[in-house]
C-alpha cells in the first residue's frame, strides 16, 4: 500500500475545537463520499490533544510548533492510485477536496507527501 500523509496547520482564524469539529464534522463525511471515485482505501484523521505533556516533549528536543493534526489516506498501490485518477468524476471529486480544506487548513504551511510504512512493534 501506499499512503499520503498530510501534517495540519490550522488556519490562524480558527481555534483548534473550531479546526478538529469541522475537519472530523464537515470535511470527513466530504472525503468518504468520494472515497471511491478516489480510490482511497483507508482514511484516517489524527487530532492533536492539548496538553502541558505536547509543549515539555516539544521543548526537550527544541522541536518546532506542533501540527493540529495528521490525515493520513491510503491506496493499494500506485496502479490503483492511478487508476482511480482515470474514473469520471475524480477531478471533480479531487477539486471538492481542495475547496474544502482550504476553509479551515492553513495549505502553506502544512506539508504533505507519499511514502510507504515499515511496521517495527505492532
Amino acid at each position: 500500500m501506499i499512503k499520503l500523509t498530510f501534517c495540519l496547520h490550522r488556519l490562524p482564524h480558527l481555534t483548534v475545537a473550531e479546526f478538529q469539529s469541522y475537519w472530523r464534522e464537515t470535511h470527513a463525511p466530504l472525503v468518504a463520499s468520494h472515497a471511491e471515485t478516489l480510490g482511497i482505501r483507508r482514511y484516517v484523521q489524527t487530532h492533536a490533544i492539548i496538553h502541558e505533556m505536547n509543549e515539555t516533549i516539544r521543548a526537550s528536543r527544541e522541536a518546532p510548533e506542533r501540527f493540529d493534526g495528521i490525515a493520513e489516506l491510503w491506496w493499494d498501490s500506485w496502479e490503483s492510485f492511478f487508476q482511480a485518477g482515470e474514473n469520471p468524476g475524480n477531478a471533480e471529486a479531487s477539486q471538492a477536496l481542495l475547496e474544502d480544506e482550504r476553509k479551515f487548513i492553513d495549505l502553506k504551511r502544512s506539508p504533505l507527501w507519499f511514502n510507504e510504512e515499515h511496521v517495527i512493534v505492532g
